[in-house]
């Protein structure tokens, strides 16, 4: 060859291969025909491929700097038959071309198992005070039989004979840039670069099974509908036995006939007679406390108390109870609201109406006409004002 191929790539002779292949990209990419139309450009990309076809074969290269001929007498326009499909993709892509399988050896049967998911329904005191709880999984898990190997007790994999371990095979093709040569997956081992050739009759080979299987699960106190639990490495086992994912279990709260959960406040609607609550009085409330599992111990804790309803008290009313709602996850505790809710007898018998008729008479409420916040409006009071603003 008559040019220098050091110049051609613009190397020093003493260039690494690291150096070589960095200086290979660069001019592939400024040359290639399909992003230079310049008519030159096709030659010098030929140059720039032969070079490169030398100057990356240790064999070839140093052929060349012995002052022989790298390309075996071919020449011309032969001697750039050879580059690698894969280093032009390099070039443009910066490493190997994806989706092509490219120089990335056999893949690993030995992976990572997926995540597992599972909905677990609860008490609101339980989710309020935490709770530790069995449940029952059905997972996979490593195959007893082979340890996760895949291969029957006393047998192996073996390499490859078609891809000879690499997990790769070569495909040529022809074009008019010479041979393009690409490497894709080996079918005969589906890129593993091993054949088992006695799976185990238990896995068939995966290095897995399922099964059901029970765990302890400890639920923080203050989770809510929503909230998930991670389970570190108790997920799926992963191929070939492969480290197990991680298990997230899913809370539901489910609904409490008492007090409903907003947030970490508790509500609930306490309803009292209408004498009750204009003379006033006092009544025992359960707290969440109360509903906690049977056999805990429960001396610490305060299961009910007592809730003082003032003479006068207007249905609607709300009495804040501070610190009497639902932990929270980071600290803290909500408050229980209890809504006072009035109740007007509908039945009176003969004496029970009398007795009222009385207190009507006494009180000057035989016809009451009715008493009209300032500034309350009607229903059409209030359409006329929405569609009339000004």
């Amino acid at each position: 060859m008559s040019q220098d191929l050091y110049a051609i790539l613009d190397v020093a002779r003493d260039a690494d291969e690291a150096t070589i292949k960095k200086a290979y990209r660069k001019l592939a990419r400024q040359y290639h025909p399909d992003v230079n139309p310049d008519p030159s450009a096709k030659e010098r990309f030929g140059e720039v491929s032969r070079a490169y076809e030398v100057l990356s074969d240790p064999q070839k290269r140093a052929a060349y700097d012995r002052g022989g001929d790298p390309f075996g007498g071919m020449g011309g326009a032969g001697a750039g038959a050879g580059f690698s499909f894969t280093d032009i993709m390099d070039a443009f892509f910066g490493g190997g071309a994806q989706g092509t399988g490219t120089g990335r050896g056999p893949r690993p049967r030995v992976r990572r198992g997926q995540d597992a998911l599972i909905r677990l329904e609860i008490e609101l005191a339980e989710a309020a005070f935490g709770v530790a709880r069995e449940i029952k999984v059905d997972t996979a898990v490593t195959c007893s039989t082979c340890a996760g190997e895949g291969a029957a007790p006393g047998t192996h994999a073996i390499p490859c004979e078609t891809c000879r371990g690499q997990g790769e095979v070569a495909h040529v093709q022809r074009s008019f840039l010479g041979e393009i040569r690409t490497l894709r997956p080996c079918a005969a081992c589906r890129g593993f670069g091993t054949v088992i050739p006695d799976p185990c009759r238990e896995c068939s080979g995966d290095g897995r099974v399922r099964s059901r299987r029970s765990l302890t699960v400890k639920i923080p106190a203050g989770v809510d509908t929503g909230t998930r639990v991670q389970l570190a490495e108790q997920g799926e086992v992963g191929p070939g036995g492969g480290p197990a994912g991680d298990l997230y279990v899913e809370i539901h709260v489910a609904p409490h006939p008492v007090f409903k959960r907003q947030g970490d406040d508790l509500h609930c609607t306490v309803t009292v007679p209408m004498t009750a609550a204009a003379l006033g009085t006092t009544i025992e409330m359960p707290t969440l406390e109360a509903d906690v599992v049977e056999g805990e111990p429960t001396t610490d804790l305060e299961t009910s108390f007592d809730l003082d309803v003032r003479p006068g008290t207007q249905s609607g009313t709300e009495q804040v109870l501070r610190g009497r709602g639902v932990p929270g996850l980071r600290g803290g505790r909500g408050d229980l609201v209890v809504t006072l809710a009035v109740e007007t007898p509908t039945r009176l018998d003969a004496r029970q109406e009398e007795l009222l008729r009385e207190l009507a008479a006494l009180r000057g409420e035989e016809a009451p006409e009715g008493t009209v916040k300032p500034g309350a409006k009607s229903v059409f009071g209030r359409l006329r004002d929405a569609f009339n603003p000004h």
